[in-house]
């Protein structure tokens, strides 16, 4: 049925409806139910409106009051039963005329310093001086104290609680002024840390004997002490909702790839997580790789390490906390090489590097290949090594795979246990309990001899990589291996091989292929890759590194005298 609204007004009416929807769809709040507000709150979960009103009330940030007596009982309330929390408020001036306040946290500060430098200053030296008079005159006492009265060194302003609760627990003592919203910062950091001592793993025979510590001021100086350059630039931020961890970027500005210090950054600040108590956390946060047994992160507690790795262009993270230093990017050469290669003369540093890449195939290989050469291949063995092989494993109730894959479990449960044990008894754990266990198993009938001596040198191969992460890698990959080997033979291993190379191919470290320089092939590179060349030749950075600026110097041949 047609409608009986006359033309005019129909196209009137239309007119107004079309209107109206665009400013709808203009504004949409105009286009909401009033009362779909008051619905939508009632029909709601209310553990939802709890948790929104909770995270709300996490990102607000709560401003420093002018009174002082609302901010005293504000930290008070948030500090809760503390007893390390130190909160005083006191007067200053002849009369007392000026109120003030002071919050510190009992073991993190120098107790000396407070009661020298800032309670006796404000209450006792400025009542005998005409400071006292020239505070009360001033009109902001805030700035007078900071600039004229307090002899501390670092003084940071601070306007939120926030920002306030993270200096206190830092160590810093918090003065707060009643009429000023807003309060002081007083370094006075002073906390009992362990001393600078030689680093228990990557040691040394030549070389500096100081490694880092838990302390991000301490590990920071002893790089400045080594790299006396303005350019040495220091980026550090807060990590961690609740620990608020201290992390700090260190780079050679004009060296450092600036793309790979923003991509850097770009990850770190990336990063929203509630703790962060080792290195480890940033290392799984930032690497590329993700499922791979091989780090793309170096780490490292000697001073030196990291030093060399800024000065060729690479970025050091360094986390308050922990002894470990992070270093990227890093490529797969670099879990070969050893502070002690540079220190050494280069035809001795050569070799030692051969026998790592040696040890490298030895620790990776030689019980897989024991188990396809017996298992499948006896023919490639000469007939008296065929016969020894033979009568030892006589009487052995296991097959060779089985055989291999028990002692390499059994050495890997010892040296775990030498870890975890104290370091007085440790090392002769794993060490006297692999040569007691090896030796009765021998005499038991359970194991051949021939695999006890395989699974030594295994081992003994495993402990020449200067970089744990990487060995750790190469015991991962030595059972899968194992089960190639007991399955296809050699041909097993070939294809894990391959599997291993395409793999290794395939990753990257902040971008640049984890198997440089030696694929892609950089000639220029290859004087520091397995082959060691003098300082005198080493006159220019890893190309890829460093982008910006990649002259070392100018050195010339050593000649003798004539």
């Amino acid at each position: 049925m047609k409608s009986r609204v006359p033309i005019p007004l129909r196209k009137l009416i239309e007119d107004k409806q079309s209107v109206k929807s665009k400013k709808q769809e203009a504004d949409p709040k105009q286009n909401e139910n009033p009362n779909s507000s008051k619905t939508n709150n009632h029909n709601q979960n209310p553990v939802q409106a709890q948790n929104r009103s909770e995270d709300s009330k996490k990102h607000e940030t709560k401003l420093i009051s002018s009174d002082l007596q609302f901010n005293l009982d504000h930290i008070k309330k948030t500090v809760g039963n503390s007893s390390d929390i130190v909160i005083r408020d006191f007067q200053a001036g002849k009369n007392g005329q000026i109120k003030l306040g002071v919050v510190y946290t009992d073991g993190l500060t120098d107790s000396a310093s407070i009661q020298d430098f800032i309670l006796d200053t404000l209450m006792v030296e400025i009542r005998n001086s005409e400071l006292d008079v020239a505070l009360l005159n001033h009109t902001d006492c805030f700035e007078m104290i900071k600039s004229h009265i307090l002899p501390v060194g670092g003084i940071v302003e601070i306007n939120d609680f926030q920002k306030l609760f993270n200096h206190v627990l830092s160590g810093d003592t918090m003065l707060l002024i009643d009429g000023s919203p807003k309060g002081m910062a007083l370094g006075s950091r002073d906390w009992a840390d362990r001393g600078v001592q030689e680093p228990s793993s990557q040691t040394v025979v030549r070389g500096p004997k100081d490694g880092f510590t838990e302390t991000l001021r301490t590990n920071t100086a002893l790089i400045r002490r080594r790299i006396k350059d303005p350019n040495l630039w220091l980026e550090t931020k807060q990590i961690g909702e609740k620990t608020q961890t201290d992390v700090a970027i260190m780079y050679l500005k004009g060296v450092a790839d600036d793309k790979t210090v923003s991509e850097l950054q770009s990850r770190i600040n990336r990063i929203n997580i509630d703790a962060i108590l080792e290195s480890g956390y940033i290392e799984e946060l930032i690497q590329d790789e993700v499922y791979t047994p091989f780090p793309t992160v170096y780490n490292t507690e000697r001073p030196d390490a990291v030093a060399a790795a800024i000065l060729e262009g690479r970025i050091a993270i360094l986390i308050d906390g922990t002894p470990f230093v992070l270093i990227v990017p890093a490529l797969m050469v670099h879990f070969f090489q050893s502070s002690e290669d540079y220190y050494q003369r280069a035809d001795i540093a050569t070799l030692i590097r051969v026998l790592r890449y040696l040890s490298f195939f030895l620790a990776l290989l030689t019980p897989s290949l024991y188990i396809a050469v017996s298992t499948f291949h006896q023919e490639m063995l000469p007939t008296p090594l065929l016969i020894s092989l033979a009568s030892q494993r006589e009487g052995v109730p296991f097959p060779a795979f089985v055989e291999a894959m028990l002692m390499e479990v059994v050495f890997e449960i010892l040296r775990e246990a030498g870890v975890r044990m104290p370091r007085a008894i440790g090392s002769s754990i794993s060490i006297v309990g692999a040569l007691v266990i090896g030796q009765a198993a021998v005499e038991a009938g359970f194991v051949s001899a021939t695999m006890v001596i395989i699974v030594s040198l295994t081992a003994i191969c495993s402990f020449v990589f200067p970089a744990n992460s990487m060995a750790m890698a190469f015991r991962m990959l030595r059972f899968l291996f194992m089960i190639l080997a007991a399955t296809f033979g050699l041909y097993g291993i070939i294809l894990g091989l391959i599997v291993m190379v395409l793999h290794l191919n395939s990753i990257r470290s902040f971008g640049l292929p984890y198997l440089a320089p030696n694929a892609p092939f950089i000639l220029q590179d290859q004087k520091d890759n397995i082959i060691r060349m003098p300082h005198w030749s080493l006159l220019k950075r890893p190309r890829l590194i460093s982008k910006n600026d990649t002259d070392r110097g100018e050195v010339s041949t050593p000649k003798p005298p004539r």
